[in-house]
């Protein structure tokens, strides 16, 4: 029997010494050992393999890169349009992709949506943490239709190979992955071996098989995935699933792509039938209130390439309690900060002495400057407590000096304002614009300032 020993592993970066350590010689984290048991690695042959090819070994040899074709069918097309947008077009055979989000965010829905949807395409849905009656129950409530999708409940990686390796499927979905465990490591379900280890294992036989994998990953409470740095740098794509669990719009972002941009984003709505996408995000991010209201403005954001026309809500009051109160939801507090102090210094309006709260809507969270030039006028409007003019929408960057500056891609959010029928669109006069932009039914107004801006809307 071989002998158990205790080693310590970092948490961010995977390596091993043989006591406790306070900061990490490799990644310079502090406080990041843990220990583990473990004994001598005993599998001489990896897990994914079947009993046929245990005595077989991998032959490799070098390549021209010149030689080298990739296949005509590059990606798999799936039914999420909105999946399929983050990804770059669709799933790349044999890359490794790591889900990760909140817990009840949706992510084993989203899976297992698309392992239900998936026409054409044998796939086996593994799940580590519900029994074959959950998961039934969860695909009876999404709608099981016309599917290939096979379940199995199971999570010794040995024992998952073998299924795989008998079902042959064209895709394998793992929820999750910090309930997988190979019995040749000594260590505990999500311990820091075997996520390395299973995550391991995984890899090679995406990339030598060229199957898809997809990994459903939990996170801790400062929002990074769970289990050891290393994990996102072995895996193709990292997606995040962010939302907030009261409201009903789910964002999924690409923090990772080895396939495709991290600038595209996909937005759903959760439903008792599952997660509907979101084909127009502007149009359900706008309130149809017919109540003209002050301290409510329109933004036009751009998250990743896609225009989004966001409402932002201000509430400017006295301070009751001496302290002047700052709030903010779904937008950076320290640079509300600043937009409040460039309005103070440089345009003459006494904020500091008032309560200020922002509120995006829909519980998304922006981080794009182009919403400065929103926010202050949301701002404007609640503390002098006169309604914006209707249909009126904004983009542009506050300076420190209270300059508007210029942003990318005014063009895309000239028309994505024109196609939701807006009357005005407030922009940065250094924006340089084509002779097409704007119609007859689009205003288009450039502006250099703040205090300029104050006067064309309150005159």
């Amino acid at each position: 029997m071989p002998k158990v020993k205790s080693v310590f592993y970092c948490q961010n970066c995977g390596v091993s010494s043989p006591k406790w350590i306070g900061k990490c010689p490799s990644c310079s984290e502090w406080n990041s050992y843990v220990e583990e048991l473990t004994s001598p690695d005993t599998a001489k042959v990896p897990a994914w393999r079947s009993n046929s090819e245990q005595g077989m070994g991998r032959k490799t040899s070098p390549h021209k890169i010149s030689e080298i074709h990739p296949d005509r069918q590059i990606r798999i097309p799936l039914p999420d349009n909105e999946l399929s947008r983050v990804l770059g077009g669709g799933l790349v055979p044999g890359s490794l992709t790591l889900v990760g989000g909140e817990p009840g965010i949706g992510k084993s829905t989203l899976m297992l949506q698309l392992a239900l949807r998936l026409e054409g395409v044998v796939t086996l849905y593994v799940s580590g943490e519900e029994s074959e009656q959950q998961t039934g129950m969860r695909a009876q409530r999404i709608g099981i239709g016309k599917s290939d999708c096979l379940v199995l409940t199971e999570t010794d990686i040995k024992s998952i190979f073998n299924h795989i390796n008998k079902l042959k499927p064209g895709l394998v979905i793992l929820d999750s992955v910090q309930t997988l465990y190979n019995p040749d490591i000594e260590s505990a379900p999500g311990s820091v071996s075997q996520v390395r280890g299973c995550s391991g294992e995984l890899l090679k036989y995406a990339k030598e098989s060229s199957i898809p994998v997809m990994l459903v990953g939990h996170i801790t409470k400062d929002g990074s995935i769970a289990g050891p740095k290393v994990l996102e740098h072995m895996v193709d794509t990292v997606l995040q699933f962010e939302g907030d669990r009261h409201h009903v719009y789910r964002m999924l972002r690409a923090s990772k792509n080895r396939f495709g941009s991290t600038n595209e984003i996909g937005i759903y709505e959760m439903k008792g039938s599952g997660l509907e996408e979101v084909a127009n995000p502007s149009e359900v991010l706008l309130s149809h209130i017919d109540d003209q209201l002050s301290g409510i403005a329109i933004g036009c954001s751009m998250e990743g390439l896609r225009p989004l026309l966001i409402e932002v809500q201000a509430l400017v009051s006295s301070a009751v309690y001496g302290t002047p109160q700052r709030s903010s939801t779904g937008f950076d507090l320290r640079r509300l900060n600043m937009l409040l102090a460039v309005l103070e210094k440089r345009c003459g309006f006494k904020i500091a002495s008032k309560d200020v709260f922002l509120n995006i809507t829909g519980g998304i969270k922006v981080e794009d400057p182009a919403l400065d030039l929103a926010i202050i006028c949301a701002v404007l409007s609640s503390s002098e407590d006169i309604q914006l003019p209707e249909r009126v929408c904004f983009a542009g960057e506050v300076g420190l000096s209270g300059e508007i500056r210029p942003v990318g891609r005014m063009e895309q959010r000239i028309n994505e304002a024109q196609k939701m029928g807006l009357k005005k669109f407030y922009f940065s006069s250094h924006n340089k614009l084509s002779t097409t932009s704007g119609s007859n039914e689009l205003e288009l107004i450039p502006v250099s300032r703040v205090d300029e801006v104050f006067v064309h809307l309150f005159g």
